[in-house]
């Protein structure tokens, strides 16, 4: 029971990942045939867009910690104000995003570039993307409450529907087709535009019109939730700032990776398209973790949560022992389906043994902080625990690997991750003192 209740989130959150990197592909194909300045452009316009994501993300996750919980504990009142606080903080981001990319999108690709043609097919793009930061952000933020209800068929199927609406999106306005005038790249920005609209629609309507448990209506969005607003603080504010502050740490760890030659750069570019792939079902299983270690706790099954925390160490063992083991598999397989120099092959081959490796500790730590413990409440901590690891270890003994020793691709990627095995062993004394389940107050 226990494992068919995780595999019901795990599967459907892995399979929206997948889609989503079959998007990104489908995107970076479709404009690479416009020409690399607009792929350059829309490469980098993304990134300020991924900043948007970054922080819905972290609302969200934080929300569902109490979301969870609430939904688990029958406290409906309390998840309603849980969403409401969450919508309102969401919209203060949607409008500081898109004011700026109103007011600003020059300096914005500036920030990125000095080269003007890639600039101008930026702010192109970006001229559309404006008006998708309140759709986009109202359906993540939703999915992920949806998720934390165990609701997580719609927006599996509204994640499918989109892919498809994005490719005959970006045939058509890009390219010109159906008596419509080609776009170029703001064609692929307006494609994106209708597909946030039609999550929007979706994922928003189910839970303000169709939903019929907790019945969260556009009413709910006005009603008073202050006496919820300390807990919120304190339970989501610090999955916000843990979110936010590794994000700009793997930045950092992007721009390290950046300063050692071509050769690295490309090498880690196609290892990063395999890592993704390969956590996918991690990703899944930690947000599956989170959610029923929520609902646990909600129904007061305290003994419970305990022994699912382990059992949670174990999944993640032993998904990260099988991802290694198919890291192996396919090495050999994607170095050769690219063209590449004997130099970056090399770098590739060591870069993918040396992910093998890491894999495993990733693993294991992060269905934990990113799934049992957070969904435990434990969100202080794993605040700390995050960014002390990555910013105390990981970057310094990556930077000093890469920059100063130029020690082997090998060595160098094992240092840039060595705030997996260690926070692997915090995990597991965290497990064993039981401190990280907390109380959360309904109101």
């Amino acid at each position: 029971m226990f494992y068919k209740e995780v595999a019901v989130i795990a599967i459907p959150v892995a399979l929206q990942g997948l889609i989503t990197i079959g998007v990104n592909i489908a995107d970076t194909l479709m404009i690479g045939m416009l020409g690399e300045r607009q792929l350059s452009a829309s490469a980098l316009a993304t990134q300020y867009l991924n900043m948007f994501h970054s922080f819905c993300m972290g609302l969200s996750m934080g929300a569902s910690v109490l979301a969870s919980r609430y939904w688990g504990m029958k406290e409906f009142r309390s998840l309603k104000k849980t969403i409401a606080i969450m919508f309102r903080c969401c919209l203060l981001m949607v409008l500081f995003f898109t004011a700026t990319t109103l007011l600003i999108p020059n300096q914005i690709m500036h920030m990125y570039t000095g080269e003007e043609d890639v600039i101008a097919y930026g702010v192109q793009y970006l001229k559309f993307c404006t008006w998708s930061y309140l759709f986009y952000g109202m359906s993540l933020t939703t999915t992920i409450i949806l998720r934390s209800m165990k609701k997580v068929k719609i927006p599996l199927i509204v994640s499918v529907l989109s892919f498809l609406i994005n490719i005959a999106g970006n045939y058509i306005l890009m390219f010109g087709k159906l008596g419509i005038p080609a776009m170029g790249i703001g064609g692929a920005a307006l494609s994106t535009l209708l597909v946030r609209i039609f999550e929007f629609v979706m994922i928003c309507g189910y839970l303000f019109v169709v939903e019929d448990v907790l019945r969260f209506r556009v009413r709910d969005l006005f009603m008073k939730a202050g006496d919820l607003f300390p807990e919120y603080i304190r339970i989501g504010f610090p999955v916000l700032v843990s979110d936010v502050v590794l994000a700009l740490g793997n930045n950092v760890v992007m721009m390290i990776i950046g300063r050692m030659g071509a050769a690295f750069v490309a090498a880690n570019a196609i290892t990063a398209v395999v890592d993704r792939l390969c956590n996918i079902f991690i990703q899944g299983v930690s947000q599956g973790s989170a959610v029923v270690t929520g609902n646990t706790l909600g129904r007061g099954e305290v003994e419970n949560v305990e022994r699912q925390g382990w059992a949670f160490l174990g999944i993640g063992i032993v998904l990260g022992l099988a991802s290694a083991v198919i890291l192996l598999i396919i090495k050999e397989p994607v170095i050769q389906i690219y063209h590449l120099t004997e130099e970056t092959a090399d770098i590739t081959r060591q870069l993918l043994w040396a992910m093998s490796l890491m894999v495993i500790f990733l693993s294991a730590n992060h269905i934990l902080t990113k799934g049992a413990l957070r969904g435990g409440g434990d969100t202080k901590a794993l605040m700390v625990a995050d960014n002390i690891f990555l910013w105390i270890v990981s970057i310094p003994l990556g930077f000093i690997a890469g920059l100063v020793l130029n020690m082997p691709p090998f060595w160098v990627y094992v240092c840039l991750k060595m705030e997996n095995p260690l926070k692997t062993v915090w995990c597991i004394s965290r497990l064993r003192s039981k401190k990280w389940i907390k109380k959360i107050n309904a109101v």
